[in-house]
C-alpha cells in the first residue's frame, strides 16, 4: 500500500476523533452514529455476502445505515461499525478512485485508529494486548494486531509529529492523565 493511502486513512481518523469531540476510551460509537444520523441494524446473512461482517447502505435521502451480522459478538460488531464508518468518512461511496483492496485497507486503518489511537495508547504507556483490549473495548485479536504495531511505533519514537495528532493527544489529555499506567 502506498504511504498516501495510509496517511489519508490515519488523518481522516484523527479528524473524526477531533470533530466528534472524543476525549476518552472506549470510543462511544453508538452516540457518534446517533449524532450523525447513521443507523445500524442487526440483520440476517441475506443482506451480507460471503464472509462480510457488515455493510453500509445509503437510502434515497442520502442517509447511511450500517448492517451488522447479529451472530457476531459485541466487540466484533464494534469493530465492524468502526470499519464501516471508515468507508463513510473516507468517502468511499462517493469517490471510488482507489481499488477495492485499498478501500478495505483504509477502512481497517481508520477503524483501529479511532478505536485505539496510537498517540493515546502511547500517552497511556500501553504495550500489551490485554491492556489495549480492556481500555479500548476491542477484541483480543484486534488488540494483538494493535500491540504489534505499537511496538514498531514505540521503537520509531515519532509520536506527536503531526499537528493533527497533537490535537488528538491534547483532546485526550485529561483521560490520559487519569488512566496512565505507571
Amino acid at each position: 500500500m502506498s504511504y498516501d493511502i495510509y496517511k489519508q486513512a490515519r488523518d481522516t481518523a484523527w479528524k473524526f476523533l477531533i470533530d466528534n469531540r472524543v476525549t476518552s476510551l472506549p470510543v462511544n460509537l453508538s452516540a457518534i452514529c446517533r449524532k450523525r444520523g447513521i443507523l445500524f441494524y442487526d440483520h440476517d446473512r441475506k443482506y451480507l455476502s460471503g464472509n462480510e461482517r457488515g455493510g453500509t447502505f445509503i437510502d434515497c435521502m442520502g442517509k447511511y445505515s450500517i448492517i451488522l451480522n447479529p451472530h457476531d459478538n459485541v466487540l466484533i460488531q464494534r469493530y465492524t461499525i468502526a470499519h464501516e464508518l471508515g468507508h463513510i468518512f473516507l468517502n468511499h461511496f462517493v469517490n471510488q478512485t482507489i481499488s477495492n483492496s485499498n478501500m478495505e485497507y483504509q477502512a481497517e486503518r481508520f477503524a483501529i485508529d479511532i478505536l485505539a489511537p496510537a498517540c493515546v495508547l502511547w500517552g497511556l504507556n500501553l504495550h500489551n494486548t490485554k491492556d489495549i483490549s480492556e481500555v479500548c473495548n476491542i477484541s483480543i485479536s484486534a488488540a494483538q494486531r494493535r500491540a504489534e504495531r505499537m511496538e514498531i511505533l514505540y521503537n520509531r519514537n515519532k509520536f506527536l509529529i503531526s499537528p493533527i495528532e497533537m490535537q488528538v493527544f491534547k483532546q485526550f489529555s485529561c483521560f490520559i492523565t487519569q488512566h496512565k499506567l505507571k
